[in-house]
This record gives C-alpha cells, structure tokens and sequence, in this order.
C-alpha cells in the first residue's frame, strides 16, 4: 500500500513537468513530407489511369466470368456464381469510389479557381461514366450524398437507379454539363494529366456525346428517349472512328502495363476459353478467336471452351485440351487498351437504336451494324474476310435471324477488355444466350446484379439495410431497374 502511494505522488509531481495531451500533437503527428494538396493534372491523371487499369484488370478476372468469355478452372466460387466470395476480383466497389472521390476533388478546383476550370468538362463527364457503371452493377447506390465525408456525411443514403441517371446533377444532366462546360471554356490552360486524348476537348465531347447515346439506349426500356437520342444522333459529334476512341494504351513494362501480363503463369492459365466463346465464335467463322484465344496444345490449330463453373473438386481439367486466354493479355499486351467507350460499340448502340425505331438516321441498322463490325476488327487488329458480312450468320437479318440479337452479339464479342459489360447488356436484352453454368451455386440462375459489399453492412448499416430490403436482402438476382 505505502509502495502504491509513493508511486502516484511520483506521477503527479511528474505530471506537472509534462506538456497537456494536447500541446505539440498535431505536429508530432504530421508528416512534412507528405503532401496536402495536389495539382488537378496529377489527379485527373489517376483517375483517367487507375480506373481504366483497375477495370480491365476487373474484366479479365471477373467481369468475362460473369459475362461468360472467359471459364475459371479453380479458384472459382465467383465463376459459379457466389458473388459475395470474390476471389481473384469480383468486388469493384472500393475502386469505383475511390475514384469518384478523387475525380470530385478535381472537379471542386475546378469550380473554385479559373486557372483550373479546363477541367470541369472532363471531370463531369468522367463523373457520369463511373456514376453509370457503378449503378449498372448495383442498382441503387450512395451518389447525391456521397462523396462528403470532409462535410461529415459518413452514412450517405442510396439514390435510386432512376435518379442517377435523370434526375438532376445525374450522369444524363452531368454529360450535358460537361459538354456546355468545355465549349463555354475560353481559358489558355491545356487539359494536362489526360492519358485518354491528350487534352484534346473536342474529342472529350464526341465521347460524351457516345455516353448520352449508351446512357439513353440503357433505359429506353422505362423512358422515353426518342426525343433526347434523336437529338445527338442529329448532331452527329459522337466517337465515329477509333481515332477517336476514348481508350488508352497499354505498355509491356510497368508501370504502365496490363497487370494480367506480369501475373503467375499459375494464375493467368486458370482462365480459359468459356463454352459460350467457343460456340460463338466458331459458329460465326470468327477470326477474332485467334486473337482472343490459343489453339489447344493437344490438338494444334482447334479451339475448345469448357461450360462455366465448373467444380474443380470434382473435375480433373487439362490445361493442354482448352484454349489459354490469347497473347494480347500476356506477351503482346502493348496491342491491349483499355476502353472506356470505341466507335464499334458506339456503331452498335446506333444500329439497335435505328432496327427499334428510336430514332431516324441518314444510314440504315443493316449499314451500321456491318461498320461496327468492320470498326471491331480494326481495333482488335485482325483482318476482316471478305465473305464475313455476308456469311450465313452474319449476314444482317438473313434466313430470319433476329438483327437485335445479331447487333448484341457482335457488341459482345468486340467488348472483351471493357469490364463487365457483356454481362451487362445480357441482363438488359437476353442476349447473347448464356449458358446455365456447370455447378451453379446459386441454383441454376444467372445474376442479374452485383451483391453491395459486407463493408456497407458494417459501416453504413442504416443505409445498407434500406437497400438490402429492396433487393430481396441484397440477393442478386433482383433485377436493377432498367432491365428487361
């Protein structure tokens, strides 16, 4: 007890030679060296890199499983159709957001100096490209109320699809915006830090003007659109060539390269040609499969696909009788781009637009289905037959075929490297047919959206569960609200 007493008086008297808890710790708990603050350039050339790297790297791993391109061999819950189990990608969240928050610092200095206003325009319109495909994914999600922390918004609500898309500061009213933004720009200051066109504006419009085009093409099954895409198509500034591609480049060595390309040969061979790939190409007599593809080891000059999910418990799978996953993804990775938005699948969208009878053009569907086409092959770097177009299945509408199954099928095979998007107009239109896959666990069905992550559930709980409720508990396969 005396021992005890000595020790707190010796405390106290030292308590008072020592500074208050808080005197000095801000200081000591900053670093110098760190910065706080960053130029607009350096961001916007993040934002434009990073995602475009994050979501190819997304594409190859997840989004071509989901869009049946791609099969995995092991390590594959996601593949078979477990999507709360990502494995090797399969949870875009984290990377959708992050670059929406830095993409939202650029354009807050943008609108609060002059100097930087160059790159309002691009912000916006990056804003409603990310915007799009994050609600895509999901369905609702936090967008009017996110993005605010520093406000001390920590628990933003989740807007509904619809409202992200029409409502206003939504990815149709940010296009908009974006445009009148860079043509209102009369400033000096190049665009700096663009990795997509170079600081070029005009080309930022034409993408822009391609996103209004898909954005409204992904909802006319619950808007009225005609209006609206009538009048972009009227104007005719949209991606028409693949000069004017919103894409970029990737290159053999880091740190500009594909990352699939410096993976483990033990990880890059578990994807290989799906069944749904082999059937479609070799029935279409498509050349592209030596692009995307490898012929097998076993039989030297022959492609083979394996039906998605496969159980690799109870397979034993032999690398040596599928197809790989082609050169362009690994050793000739410098001819892969990153897309955000082509002329092919531009072409594509205005080929379904004009056989439904959205809109009136100067050419016809059949014309623009046959230069997306054309457009896909250049871009892939493969030599279009010149019996292709009109081959027995290619031929626009011959022997009775569907030509909006047609269009989507080619907007399928020439959207390879873009995400998750195959899947995405699968659940929007039924097509191309995908495959029940082999040992399904989610009974058989086919998802028709991606589950919100457990990191919503565990930090923004109130929200969460207002969402889950309307998805069935987060189930996924709720249909988001523009689908079919």
């Amino acid at each position: 007890m005396k021992l005890k007493l000595t020790s707190l008086l010796l405390l106290t008297a030292l308590t008072g030679f020592l500074p208050g808890c808080k005197d000095g710790f801000e200081d000591i708990n900053t670093n110098p060296n760190a910065p706080v603050d960053v130029q607009p350039s350096l961001l916007f050339r993040k934002v434009t890199f990073d995602y475009g790297e994050q979501m190819s790297y997304e594409a190859f791993v997840a989004g071509n499983l989901l869009g049946q391109y791609f099969t995995a061999i092991d390590f594959n819950l996601f593949d078979r159709h477990s999507l709360s189990e990502p494995q090797y990608g399969g949870n875009p969240w984290p990377f959708m957001y992050s670059n929406l928050r830095d993409n939202e610092i650029v354009l807050q200095k943008a609108r609060a100096n002059a100097a930087f206003g160059v790159y309002e325009g691009p912000a916006l319109i990056m804003k409603a490209y990310i915007a799009a495909e994050l609600t895509d994914l999901y369905g609702d999600v936090p967008y009017s109320e996110a993005l605010q922390g520093k406000a001390g918004v920590v628990t933003p609500a989740y807007d509904s699809q619809e409202s992200i898309y029409t409502a206003p500061g939504g990815i149709l009213d940010n296009l908009d915006k974006g445009i009148a933004s860079i043509n209102n720009y009369k400033g000096i200051t190049a665009l700096d830090g663009d990795v997509i066109y170079g600081g070029n504006l005009s080309k930022w419009i034409k993408f822009a003007n391609s996103l209004k085009i898909k954005s409204l093409m992904r909802i006319s099954g619950k808007v009225n659109v005609q209006a609206a895409l009538q009048k972009v198509v009227t104007e005719g500034n949209y991606i028409k060539t693949n000069a004017d591609n919103a894409a970029y480049r990737f290159s053999l060595t880091q740190p500009n390269n594909f990352r699939m390309a410096t993976a483990r040969v033990g990880d890059f061979n578990l994807f290989i040609m799906s069944k749904t790939s082999e059937e479609l190409l070799t029935g279409l007599s498509d050349p592209r499969i030596a692009t995307y593809f490898r012929p097998t080891a076993a039989k030297p000059g022959t492609y083979k696909g394996l039906l998605n999910g496969p159980d690799a418990s109870k397979l034993s799978i032999s690398l040596a009788d599928y197809s790989l996953t082609g050169t362009i993804f690994r050793e000739n990775s410098d001819r892969l781009s990153a897309n955000y938005m082509t002329a092919a699948e531009t072409s594509f969208w205005l080929a379904e637009a004009a056989e439904r009878k959205l809109v009136s053009v100067s050419t016809s569907a059949k014309a623009l289905y046959e230069q997306g086409i054309t457009q896909s092959f250049e871009y892939w770097g493969t030599a279009l037959p010149a019996t292709y177009l009109t081959s027995n299945k290619v031929a626009y509408g011959l022997n009775g075929q569907n030509p909006i199954e047609q269009i989507l099928t080619q907007k399928w095979l020439t959207n390879i490297n873009h995400g998750y998007e195959g899947w995405t107009e699968y659940r929007r239109t039924g097509f191309p047919r995908l495959k029940t896959i082999s040992a399904s666990l989610n009974n058989g069905l086919i998802p028709v959206r991606m589950p919100y992550p457990g990191t919503e559930s565990a930090l923004n709980s109130v929200q969460y569960k207002i969402a889950a409720d309307k998805t069935q508990n987060n189930s996924i396969n709720v249909p988001v609200w523009w689908a079919r």
